[in-house]
């Protein structure tokens, strides 16, 4: 007689909380706060030094020198320009972290984006809740609440096409349908796989036409509205090739072609590292809220599709070509998380705008996603507070900057470029990260032409051993390093982090502060 009641309690206290919560979320009030607040949220990581991918694209931006054969010049780096040319504009502005403010207004735009997506799909009460999940996961340190990549800078660029597509159909305006492609297009000038947008409008547009809810003539109008716009980007990329003098196949290879070839060295490497990163990636997307408001989606895609096939489709071939994108990339980095944000917002709509048990559900999932985020922040706080945070590559390259010359170089082994940025010397070595070195100098020939070469670089930092990647080429490499060079000192954390300076040469000793 007592089993009853305990049933039903946990889903009554559910109920009674999403109500009373649901009434302020609901407030008109709630998209522009939460837009202000993950830009406060996020404002913290100025407070964290540059970390490795933000350096890397500094450096190139630093350095930038197209030629015919090369797209930046010193450095090699598989991002399209238009990223580069954003770090660059946001480093003369405010310099090497104001990256991470523009960051911030990208996260405020991209909840203000999705709000308004959610609004035209769901209504009005639906946005609210749309852009609380979106800022929460937006800020979530388990997906990354400090680092600025191409995927944050892009995902408002996919977010704004997606609704604007939606308006487009919505209106018959093909002058929006152009500017949806322009926007969608743009995004994959900040990650080549930020391609989703264009993804959901055409799929949006070709469900439309099957489903009979737009005419033929309707149908092709938009179609090539959305095409021209989408073009757009693309020429402007290829017109700014044409005057720098970089040869198309250059930029390409720069863009696409290189990941074709860092999956297969990817493929042929072990893969308990890869596997590691999955799975706690897997564990990030459960605790930020984001896979429990996807797997809604797909729980319940015959009970929207019902209600809406054109958006359904369009939402799950977003859903699908994200996923795919992720996986393709094998590196499995918990902030890949972000380009998935879009898609989760698109989801949150679909099944909060539901007053039934489906809706009520979801709501409580956003509210778990906001409190996850402010308990895993309350975290990072202490942690950071604490001094536990390790800043290893950055007083390392401290340390070899404050024992260097002016006029000397450094190559970091292992693909830190943040310690490289922190040194600052230049490397003469083409490879900033380790993934491009193992994709296009996989025996380590180049880098030891370099080290033997008359450009020889002054100081050598062995962050992981020579043998990692390469166990022929690094010993080869390793007995080069030992003849022509002298151990100097050693980098912060894990043993063997040897600094290496080139022999005959006189240099302080490197002490680092590793705290």
């Amino acid at each position: 007689m007592t089993t009853a009641p305990a049933r039903t309690l946990a889903p009554s206290v559910v109920h009674r909380v999403v109500h009373r919560v649901g009434a302020a979320v609901e407030s008109r009030w709630t998209v522009p706060l939460a837009a202000v607040l993950v830009v406060l949220l996020r404002l913290p990581g100025l407070s964290r030094p540059v970390r490795a991918d933000e350096a890397g694209f500094l450096l190139v931006a630093r350095s930038w020198d197209p030629s015919p054969d090369s797209v930046y010049g010193r450095y090699f780096v598989d991002r399209p320009p238009l990223l580069i040319e954003v770090f660059r504009l946001s480093d003369l502005l405010g310099g090497p972290l104001f990256i991470r403010v523009l960051g911030a207004l990208a996260a405020a735009l991209l909840v203000v984006a999705a709000a308004r997506t959610a609004r035209l799909v769901a209504g009005e009460r639906a946005a609210g809740w749309v852009a609380v999940a979106v800022a929460a996961m937006s800020a979530n340190t388990l997906i990354d609440a400090v680092a600025v990549k191409g995927e944050l800078l892009g995902v408002p660029f996919v977010m704004a096409g997606c609704w604007l597509s939606l308006l487009a159909l919505r209106r018959d305006s093909a002058a929006l349908a152009f500017l949806a492609g322009v926007l969608a297009c743009t995004a994959v000038g900040f990650k080549q796989n930020l391609a989703g947008g264009l993804a959901f409008a055409g799929a949006l547009l070709l469900a439309s036409l099957l489903t009979r809810a737009v005419a033929p003539g309707t149908f092709a109008r938009l179609a090539l509205a959305g095409l021209a716009g989408a073009a757009t980007p693309v020429a402007a990329t290829v017109a700014w090739a044409w005057t720098q003098g970089v040869r198309l196949d250059v930029l390409w290879y720069a863009v696409y072609g290189f990941r074709s070839d860092a999956a297969v060295a990817l493929a042929g490497e072990a893969t308990g590292e890869p596997a590691t990163r999955l799975a706690t990636l897997v564990l990030s997307a459960v605790g930020a809220g984001m896979l429990l408001i996807v797997a809604g989606f797909v729980v319940h895609v015959r009970g929207e599709w019902a209600g809406d096939p054109a958006l359904t489709a369009a939402t799950a071939t977003l859903v699908l070509f994200d996923v795919t994108a992720l996986v393709l990339g094998g590196s499995f980095w918990r902030d890949y998380l972000l380009a998935l944000l879009p898609a989760t917002a698109l989801c949150a709509a679909l099944l909060v705008r539901h007053g039934s048990r489906r809706g009520l559900r979801m709501r409580a999932v956003i509210l778990g996603a906001a409190a996850s985020t402010v308990v895993c922040l309350l975290g990072w706080v202490v942690i950071q507070a604490s001094g536990l945070q390790e800043f290893d590559e950055v007083r390392t390259g401290q340390a070899v900057g404050r024992a260097a010359a002016p006029g000397d170089t450094m190559v970091v082994f292992g693909g830190r470029a943040d310690l490289q940025l922190a040194s600052g010397m230049a490397s003469p070595y083409e490879h900033l990260w380790s993934l491009p070195m193992r994709t296009l100098d996989p025996d380590l020939a180049d880098l030891g032409a370099v080290v033997a070469g008359p450009e020889r670089p002054t100081w050598i930092v062995e962050w992981v051993d020579f043998t990692t990647w390469s166990p022929a080429g690094g010993a080869a490499l390793a007995d080069l390093v030992g003849s022509e060079y002298v151990a100097h000192g050693a980098g912060c954390g894990d043993e063997g982090r040897t600094v290496w300076l080139l022999r005959g040469v006189e240099r302080p000793a490197v002490a680092p502060d590793c705290g």
